[in-house]
């Protein structure tokens, strides 16, 4: 019985293999993609890398600009992730198994949270890009829509899992609606819910520059500014400036999650 299921679970593994190998051979002769002229274009690309794309000392005359541009990203991340986060706790608990009215709003909330996540956020930035123009409003509201969607869904699984058994609980002594969503589905689950919204922070600052690229503004603008501009040391600074935040970004976000949790 057991030898028929392991050579069940290798059979299917072996034909999902062979159905994926199938479609990348499709892909590549649609797509007229030369295999080998890819990977041996590799060594060219590293080798103008180390010879252009580096900071020059007349490039380091421009890392105030580049860090304003970066404070101004950093924050508009930070204030899209958690304002989008109230609205994301608001769905969530009507959306939620656990605490949710049911019926129709539920369903509505569960909806709305699948829309937005399902809408990338470079997607948000062009559909914007026709309401506010190129502006730090188009990039606030692109990263504030997909952070609603995603933190929506994250949200309405941590009530669902952590607060299950104490609002039965609560329940069960004839607490009302609001008592138990204050005192039982909140404060248990805020470690989590907190936990994600950390997450959302570190994924929005990395989509931020790409937004701003898009919408020519922030940090992204100025990437391709030097960029298109063909000042490659001034370009390869803003990447180490990006990497330097996201890093330091990411080393406070865990530990703020291992005082939390």
């Amino acid at each position: 019985m057991q030898a028929n299921y392991f050579a069940k679970k290798r059979m299917n593994a072996l034909l999902y293999g062979a159905l994926l190998m199938l479609i990348t051979v499709v892909a590549i002769i649609i797509t007229e993609y030369d295999v080998i002229k890819g990977f041996t274009s590799i060594p060219k690309a590293v080798e103008w890398t180390i010879q252009n794309f580096y900071p020059t000392e007349k490039a380091m005359k421009k890392l105030p600009t580049i860090i304003d541009s970066l404070i101004e990203t950093v924050l508009v991340s930070i204030a899209a992730t958690t304002v989008a986060s109230v609205f994301a706790l608001l769905f969530a608990i009507l959306g939620s198994h656990t605490t949710g009215v049911g019926g129709v709003i539920s369903m509505i909330s569960r909806f709305i949270a699948t829309i937005f996540r399902n809408i990338d956020v470079a997607a948000w930035s062009m559909i914007l890009l026709f309401s506010f123009g190129q502006s730090v409003m188009t990039g606030y509201f692109a990263l504030f829509f997909g952070s609603f969607g995603f933190l929506t869904r994250a949200f309405i699984e941590s009530i669902d899992e952590v607060s299950n058994s104490s609002v039965e609980a609560l329940r069960a002594t004839g607490a009302s609606y609001f008592s138990i969503i204050f005192q039982s589905v909140i404060p248990s689950s805020l470690p989590q819910l907190l936990s994600w919204i950390l997450f959302m922070v570190e994924t929005n600052i990395r989509q931020a520059t790409l937004i701003g690229i898009l919408t020519g503004t922030g940090i992204g603008f100025l990437f391709s500014l030097y960029y298109k501009g063909l000042n490659y040391s001034a370009a390869s600074l803003v990447v180490c400036v990006i990497v330097v935040a996201i890093m330091l970004i990411e080393v406070i976000s865990n530990y703020v999650r291992r005082v939390i949790l």
